[in-house]
């Protein structure tokens, strides 16, 4: 993939601009089951680190076996995709299996989890374009146009079959440099609130013009990356919690070693201070808002952003009259703070931040959006 140095209303506009992905990669999903009920539960938490966790051991296995591949992945709160080449397709599939059943026993969630070919896609006639976009300086995602990745969920989730697991018990997931330890991040400003937004244009033949258009639209409400992202270094605010501390823990190792937990919890207690006096700290902390995952195109435009009650109502107005004209459907979760799950290899230039709403996030939106096809069907 080529790094494209210009906007993403722009590039995502550029047809020309994005190469078709291989035949003989695959998608790859890892999808928390029933998430919407274990949100309703309370369980956002759990499900955004059973997804960040899924991230965090695929990367690490992928790093293992060969660090030279560059895997584009998406994050939506409570699941991933993957694109893979065919040399990893096994050993990814097996770090899944491995993670899924340490998520079934750390935090008593069940994962979706599966592959397809990508030639399968295209033999459905659906559309898998691929290219790289600089979102900052520090932030460089991976935008994907077309239905392929939505057609592939689709049909791994519905031909998932829970497969036995013996061969892996006993076996721990690789989830090293996973860190979910941050509270909940209010915006920069008392009157903002935070919008967790998905939109699906309804023509497939017509994504990148829609698309493009209302990318821009957003720039023109909230304006720029920068100006929108719910992520304020003044509000970040570590949770040092035992409760919060011993979660993280259990869900990293698996099993409660109270005296390694208490170790854990007492080193995290200098995490302050770290960050307000060394110069590595604050260097990092400086740069999480330039590192964080706020954006994503998958063949859906999902986006968490930060705006004041008149920009929402633009947004709404705007996005209302594009759905009546039949362009798109789209679900929104307006919310007051967004949580950050994190995957922090170094602290200097290899750390990525996950971004969600709080109160259900990306789920609540999705939820809307499913019920708004439902309704059309």
């Amino acid at each position: 993939m080529i790094n494209h140095a210009i906007p993403l209303a722009q590039l995502v506009g550029n047809d020309g601009l994005f190469s078709k992905v291989p035949g003989d990669w695959f998608i790859v999903i890892a999808d928390v089951q029933n998430s919407t009920k274990a949100i309703e539960r309370g369980l956002h938490n759990d499900v955004n680190m059973a997804a960040t966790g899924s991230i965090v051991s695929v990367l690490n296995e992928v790093k293992q076996n060969d660090p030279a591949h560059e895997i584009p992945y998406f994050f939506g709160g409570d699941g991933v995709t993957f694109i893979i080449p065919p040399v990893l397709h096994d050993s990814v599939l097996d770090a899944l299996a491995v993670y899924r059943n340490h998520i079934q026993q750390s935090l008593n969630l069940t994962l979706y989890t599966g592959s397809l070919l990508v030639e399968e896609v295209y033999r459905e006639e659906k559309t898998l374009k691929i290219a790289k976009a600089n979102v900052t300086e520090q932030l460089t995602i991976p935008v994907v146009v077309g239905s392929g990745l939505k057609y592939a969920e689709r049909h791994i989730k519905d031909n998932f079959v829970l497969e036995e697991a013996d061969r892996f018990i006993g076996k721990k997931p690789n989830l090293e440099g996973f860190e979910c330890r941050w509270n909940q991040i209010l915006p920069d400003e008392e009157s903002k609130k935070v919008i967790c937004l998905l939109i699906d244009c309804m023509d497939e033949s017509r994504q990148s013009q829609v698309y493009s258009e209302i990318l821009y639209r957003i720039e023109e409400i909230f304006g720029n990356h920068e100006m929108r992202n719910p992520i304020s270094v003044a509000k970040l605010k570590l949770d040092l919690s035992w409760q919060r501390i011993q979660r993280e823990f259990y869900m990293r190792v698996g099993e409660h070693k109270w005296l390694s937990i208490l170790q854990y919890w007492m080193l995290n207690l200098f995490g302050p201070m770290y960050f307000s006096i060394s110069k590595e700290g604050k260097n990092y902390l400086n740069s999480v808002s330039k590192r964080s995952d706020t954006i994503m195109l998958d063949g859906l435009i999902n986006m968490v952003i930060v705006g004041t009650p008149p920009q929402v109502n633009a947004l709404e107005k705007f996005l209302n009259d594009r759905e009546s004209a039949q362009h798109i459907i789209y679900g929104m979760h307006i919310t007051n703070a967004s949580i950050m799950s994190c995957y922090v290899e170094d602290r200097v230039d290899q750390h990525i931040h996950f971004v969600d709403g709080n109160q259900g996030g990306y789920t609540t939106a999705a939820k809307m959006l499913k019920e708004k096809f439902s309704a059309k069907a």
